[in-house]
């Protein structure tokens, strides 16, 4: 086997298979995908032994949009017997790098979905299986690579391996939230979301930190404003419709209704910008590049609307003018992008505004 293994949403696989093609050939590491609608992964084959591991090395997890997760195949497995399935996955495991963790997954499909169930059960006698035979550690070791099984169908599955320091670090590549309660739509999931696979989890108390002063452009009825409250900032919530009476009352959020294209924040002491807006991407993006170049704001979130059509093509695009209007302007600035697994018809990026530091 000279795969790697891409989760991705459910409909996006043409998306992630046109991107893992682009990134192979920039890495001279040549092969093309394998990619069939609503299955929610691609499979990518090299030509050359070796290569696959090579991409999963050199290609950073971080800069793939539609990429989930990615991992390398070491073996595909078809037809297991009900009464062992284990005893013929120890068989083909001697090709695995010797593993900290083990994740029993599925793609994210409807039909995929009922083989959870069954995943959550099987991990417990597969981790001792691999742990007696050698091919898991003792003890989960966070820093080792992560032993993965994807279960396709019934009886079907892929074996692999990820990287940890080049991987996703939840299971199916999704972070798991709980929508809350209090919160005044289900968009705030997006943001939460966002938190979690752009901004180390080490560095939260430092760069979401309480007394901040955040602006919410496009912010009604307030789904992103509450991620900001929540977390004890304060916010310039940007909106011509109505705020929640909830998030009113916390005494932390101004309303202003007016235009988020021509809002400017009363002061320069921003720390945090998020935009869901439904407008044009490249109208989105130049924005969020102007309020960078300014100053306004040091970080910024925000979402960029894919067209129904050329939907990869779109957002390369985007991204591009974006880098080189923000480089033409001398910011240097860190930036990523992801289909989150709360995202639909959509894209979320985040930028970094870096001081003297070499940009990403």
């Amino acid at each position: 086997m000279n795969q790697v293994l891409l989760y991705c949403r459910q409909g996006f696989e043409n998306e992630c298979a046109g991107e893992v093609q682009d990134k192979a050939n920039a890495l001279e590491l040549f092969g093309f995908p394998r990619a069939k609608k609503n299955t929610g992964y691609v499979l990518f084959e090299f030509y050359q032994p070796g290569d696959a591991d090579k991409f999963v090395q050199l290609q950073p997890f971080s800069q793939l949009i539609f990429a989930r997760q990615m991992l390398v195949v070491t073996a595909r497995l078809e037809d297991l017997p009900a009464d062992d399935r284990i005893s013929p996955i120890l068989a083909v495991a001697e090709t695995l790098p010797r593993c900290g963790d083990l994740r029993v997954e599925t793609p994210d499909t409807n039909e995929a979905k009922e083989l959870l169930k069954f995943c959550r059960k099987f991990t417990v006698p597969l981790r001792q299986a691999f742990r007696k035979q050698g091919a898991l550690y003792v003890k989960d070791n966070p820093r080792k690579p992560v032993l993965h099984l994807c279960f396709t169908e019934p009886g079907c599955c892929f074996l692999g391996y990820s990287y940890s320091n080049n991987n996703s670090p939840f299971f199916m590549g999704i972070p798991r939230l709980k929508f809350p309660a209090d919160a005044p739509s289900r968009s705030t999931l997006k943001l939460e979301e966002a938190f979690h696979v752009f901004i180390p989890r080490e560095e939260w108390d430092e760069r979401l930190a309480s007394g901040m002063w955040g602006v919410d452009l496009g912010a009604c009825p307030g789904g992103w404003t509450y991620q900001l409250v929540k977390r004890s900032m304060f916010v310039h919530a940007v909106d011509n419709g109505q705020m929640a009476q909830s998030l009113m009352d916390t005494g932390q959020v101004k309303h202003h209704m007016a235009d988020g294209f021509k809002f400017e924040p009363p002061r320069k002491n921003v720390t945090w910008l998020v935009c869901d807006m439904v407008e044009k991407p490249a109208r989105v993006a130049h924005l969020m590049g102007q309020w960078l170049i300014k100053g306004w704001a040091k970080e910024t979130i925000f979402n960029l609307k894919l067209p129904m059509k050329g939907r990869y093509d779109e957002v390369l695009q985007d991204i591009e003018n974006l880098k080189v209007f923000l480089i033409q302007n001398g910011l240097k600035f860190r930036l990523q992008a992801k289909h989150l697994y709360h995202d639909r018809e959509e894209i979320t990026v985040h930028i970094q505004a870096l001081d003297n530091r070499s940009p990403h």
